[in-house]
């Protein structure tokens, strides 16, 4: 018997959106983790790359996030490259419009023009680097006391890439009131250390890549 998105509780204006892409059968990582988010718990991921978590972070914020005001996110995406915040918001952008949100990724490596003017549009679901995301802070563009829904994305990696103290000053920035989603390929030193001090009571997860 196998279990589709609707069942998991995902709105059904994402769930049409997933099956006109032909998107139909979750993931384990999906199925494990879609209810617990969707209900407002902080989720600990443990789940290497390739196994479907882009959506099993990306469903639940789409289906909870609030319009944000501009330059203020009401949710926060951190990943570890540009080629990684990219393609999570390709792979979110078409579903966030269903729902009537924005999902837009600041990255270095490029210019600031195009960051800065979609911030002052007003990005619902904001995927970042912590580096450039720092940066546009640092000017003023970004405003992170919104954001009541965040992820971390290939946690470990940030971590291996020395991203950790950006990480923590970011999430320090992000609304005290926030729900936590972290996903990482393993959940320990600086991962449980991260986990412990940014997470309320997390649910547990842990997903095979597929």
């Amino acid at each position: 018997m196998t279990t589709t998105f609707a069942q998991l509780g995902v709105p059904s204006l994402l769930a049409d959106a997933l099956a006109t892409r032909g998107i139909d059968e979750p993931f384990p990582v999906q199925a494990a983790t879609i209810p617990d988010a969707l209900a407002g718990r902080d989720v600990c991921g443990k789940a290497p790359t390739g196994s479907g978590k882009t959506f099993a972070f990306g469903l639940p914020i789409l289906a909870n996030v609030q319009k944000a005001k501009k330059g203020r996110p009401r949710a926060l995406v951190l990943a570890p490259t540009r080629e990684l915040a990219e393609q999570i918001k390709k792979e979110l952008a078409p579903l966030a419009r269903s729902v009537g949100r924005y999902v837009f990724a600041v990255y270095g490596g490029v210019g600031y023009g195009g960051q800065i003017s979609a911030m002052r549009k007003g990005v619902d679901v904001l995927v970042a680097c912590p580096g450039r995301l720092e940066d546009l802070i640092d000017q003023g563009i970004v405003d992170l006391s919104d954001a009541d829904l965040v992820v971390l994305d290939e946690a470990d990696r940030m971590a291996d890439m020395g991203f950790m103290p950006s990480v923590m000053r970011l999430l320090d920035q992000t609304s005290s009131d926030r729900q936590t989603l972290l996903f990482s390929a393993t959940l320990d030193g600086d991962i449980a250390k991260l986990a412990k001090r940014y997470q309320n009571d997390p649910v547990r997860h842990e997903a095979a890549s597929v």
